[in-house]
């Protein structure tokens, strides 16, 4: 199964996240990186929703 992903150049590299696979996200230093990366996090992602677990969203994030 094929899906769609986004990619942004950022100022450390590419951000990448696949719109509909909600919080499956990843990075690299370059393009290449960042499109493998994702893939193994979309991979990850369906092994967790296959196991019937559930994903919470994130509303906010506070590092100390």
């Amino acid at each position: 199964m094929q899906y769609q992903v986004n990619l942004k150049q950022t100022e450390e590299g590419y951000a990448v996240w696949c719109p509909s696979l909600p919080g499956c996200a990843s990075q690299g230093t370059t393009k290449e990186e960042a499109l493998n990366n994702i893939q193994d996090a979309i991979q990850s992602y369906l092994e967790v929703a296959k196991e019937g677990l559930r994903f919470t969203s994130v509303h906010s994030l506070v590092l100390w």
